[in-house]
């Protein structure tokens, strides 16, 4: 197993009272898989997410990577976690408006290596792999939604993840795109082997997971 997390709870204060979020869940994820998480709105699907990523830390439970325990309440631990082995793809692209393609991916690049020769060629080998070397020099918003949405994946393997997390990363796309961006999401578990976890509210993007968890008030319905 890539990730373990058992017993993993979180609670936020509403004005009506404490609700869990996430609600006592035990999970395992193997390496090597395509998880896909769904379920109707407030189940806790996010959530869940971002604490499998190291962005969120729980009010209780235990997390494991690579059989190796997490401290989920140390932040210099998470933060080298997530630089070390986390790829993060949001349904809004979260690019830098100023940038180019291949700078929003140099930014990424530039906390692993100093040199900027090096780090170009590395951002303009992953654009490719996208298939937008033809869009190097184009700003965010001269980009298509699905074509900013490749970008953010570029992004997202700047570090060479051994696991990926995806939000809704088809939420903002059409049927046709949304085929488009989940099958490079399955090139990259497939051909790299990298565990791919997404939260969606798509069936249709629900297909691709081979391990398939649908959330109810942040517990575990089926998988």
């Amino acid at each position: 197993m890539i990730v373990q997390v058992n017993n993993l709870t979180k609670t936020y204060l509403r004005h009506d009272g404490y609700i869990n979020a996430v609600d006592n869940l035990t999970l395992d994820i193997p390496k090597g898989s395509f998880v896909t998480i769904t379920g109707a709105s407030g189940s806790g699907k996010t959530t869940l997410l971002l604490i499998l990523g190291g962005l969120l830390r729980p009010t209780s439970g235990k997390m494991f990577y690579d059989g190796k325990e997490i401290d989920l309440h140390d932040e210099d631990e998470l933060a080298k976690f997530r630089s070390n082995h986390v790829g993060f793809v949001m349904q809004s692209f979260a690019l830098i408006p100023y940038l180019t393609a291949v700078e929003n991916i140099m930014i990424a690049l530039n906390v692993k290596n100093s040199n900027k020769s090096t780090i170009r060629k590395r951002a303009n080998e992953l654009l490719k792999w996208v298939g937008l070397e033809d869009r190097t020099t184009h700003y965010p918003k001269e980009l298509s939604a699905g074509q900013q949405q490749r970008v953010a994946i570029a992004r997202a393997l700047a570090n060479n993840p051994d696991l990926l997390l995806a939000d809704e990363p088809t939420g903002n796309l059409d049927p046709s795109l949304s085929e488009e961006i989940l099958s490079i999401l399955k090139e990259i578990n497939q051909k790299h082997n990298t565990t791919v976890v997404m939260v969606t509210h798509s069936p249709m993007a629900a297909e691709y997971g081979n391990t398939r968890i649908h959330l109810n008030k942040g517990k575990i319905l089926s998988d």
